[in-house]
């Protein structure tokens, strides 16, 4: 074991070697074996966790990212195809509100389907290590927002993303690059306001941003039902999850994020699983409502959230927008905080300015900006750059984040209006045609979907690379094979 760092490096200086003489790449090229940040092994410790639970270090992962809980999840795909939990993470520090990113500066982590390739690596982060997001991706784009530089990195800081410690990213870093050596060309990014429960939507319920919330539960019942990680298109400006040809079609299916979606179905084995936990789920969530479930009290003057394990080691830190009693980590069960505080952590508190909350729409509104100074965030290396060439680099970059406009003076405080009541859902029965609630600036016409029928059940090797987002930036340039044949 004391060996298999050293084998690595060794192996991976032969390839960038190699590189070399094709490329011309210079002397620095060859330093991979002193980046100690970027070729970490991955500790024993989760090596055996793995082992345990029937994974492969090499194999498979996804990452499920949650706000209001303030976790970080990471899965792994076992030795029989499907996707289990290995680990979950408490997130140091995420910035903004609840709902998604809409415009640079609004200090918003993104909310949606990420893919992030080996390019979108960066171990020449400022803050540790990195990786970003992809944000705007092909969904992003067709609604026109902006940003850019939206990163999970460490250094316990954010102003739009989602910073772990140090010794959490170097971990989670670890297994991004051994599934990369082990052939994943992509993994995806999840990232939600929340747990999608019916208790989290029935307290939610009068967020503006409950149709684009209900349109992402979709791909996340998707991926609760069957395990495995969920194709992910863009069409009509919205997603669309596990879309295939109809049957007896030769044409393959083209996606335009926002022309006219191609005619599809959805596997009937999926469609009809996720029918009935989408039945289940609003049947519970009318009951919830009926029963008088509070709904949540909208606090656009706090930016962000810390999870409990880090709020209670910094002295009158709070959890801010993360809720506590909602995580599934228990604070008592660390005697320490899982990594190193930066002194200079700050902590979610209240802004100087209430904003008043906005009226119930369809297009979220952005968060306030803070008024206390920004942190530093990570930028995330060319997309031009091999995630081989880019680990070997030596020296620290220059990172930089979407800029963060100063705060202007803002209205007087206004209370929250209490919210009303809302009626009970309408059952909606999940089908491969279904479409979430029309936003302005959707096309009225609904998609051409063909009838479900039935389709063979995915085999593990089709889920071995998994579906990835269009539209998803950076790429990598040259063909995954030849950068990573020598480590087969």
């Amino acid at each position: 074991m004391q060996d298999r760092p050293l084998v690595r490096a060794l192996l991976t200086s032969v390839v960038l070697a190699t590189a070399g003489v094709l490329a011309g790449c210079n002397s620095d090229e060859l330093s991979l074996a002193r980046n100690a940040r970027a070729n970490k092994p991955i500790p024993e410790k989760l090596v055996a966790e793995m082992q345990s639970k029937n994974m492969d270090p090499q194999s498979p992962m996804l990452v499920r990212l949650f706000k209001q809980e303030a976790e970080l999840e990471v899965w792994k795909q076992t030795r029989d195809g499907q996707f289990a939990l290995l680990k979950t993470y408490p997130i140091c520090r995420w910035s903004g509100d609840l709902g998604p990113k809409v415009r640079e500066g609004d200090r918003q982590a993104p909310e949606g389907f990420y893919s992030i390739t080996p390019g979108q690596m960066n171990p020449q982060s400022s803050y540790y290590l990195s990786f970003n997001i992809g944000y705007p991706n092909a969904f992003d784009r067709a609604l026109g927002r902006t940003g850019s530089q939206l990163m999970v990195h460490g250094d316990c800081s954010s102003r739009g993303c989602y910073a772990m410690t140090d010794e959490q990213i170097s971990e989670i870093y670890s297994l991004g690059r051994e599934s990369f050596f082990g052939g994943q060309r992509a993994f995806q990014v999840q990232a939600y306001p929340f747990k999608m429960t019916p208790l989290n939507m029935a307290r939610h319920r009068n967020n503006p941003n409950m149709p684009f919330w209900k349109m992402i539960k979709e791909g996340y019942d998707h991926f609760q039902v069957t395990r495995q990680e969920p194709k992910v298109e863009v069409c009509e400006g919205r997603y669309v999850f596990n879309p295939a040809p109809p049957p007896g079609s030769n044409k393959s299916l083209t996606f335009n994020a926002t022309a006219k979606c191609p005619t599809y179905v959805v596997p009937e084995d999926i469609a009809q699983a996720v029918r009935q936990k989408q039945h289940e789920d609003e049947v519970k969530t009318a009951e919830l409502i009926a029963k008088g479930t509070p709904v949540a009290q909208r606090r656009p003057d706090i930016d962000g959230g810390m999870h409990k394990v880090f709020a209670s080691k910094i002295p009158d830190a709070s959890t801010g927008l993360s809720d506590p009693e909602s995580s599934s980590i228990e604070s008592s069960a660390f005697g320490r905080a899982p990594g190193t505080i930066p002194s200079h952590v700050n902590p979610p508190k209240a802004v100087a300015s209430l904003v008043a909350a906005p009226a119930v729409n369809d297009e979220p509104s952005a968060a306030a900006a803070s008024a206390l100074p920004g942190p530093r965030v990570a930028n995330a290396p060319s997309s031009e750059r091999n995630f081989l060439s880019s680990l070997a680099q030596r020296g620290s970059s220059t990172e930089t984040t979407a800029s963060t406009p100063s705060p202007k003076p803002k209205p007087a405080a206004v209370p929250p209006a209490v919210a009303k009541p809302a009626e009970a859902p309408r059952s909606v029965v999940a089908t491969a045609n279904a479409k979430p609630a029309a936003a302005p600036h959707k096309p009225a016409d609904p998609p051409h979907v063909a009838t479900v029928k039935p389709a063979p059940k995915n085999n593990a090797a089709d889920t071995a690379t998994g579906g990835t987002l269009s539209g998803a930036a950076p790429v990598v340039s040259g063909s995954f094979e030849s950068r990573f044949s020598a480590m087969r």
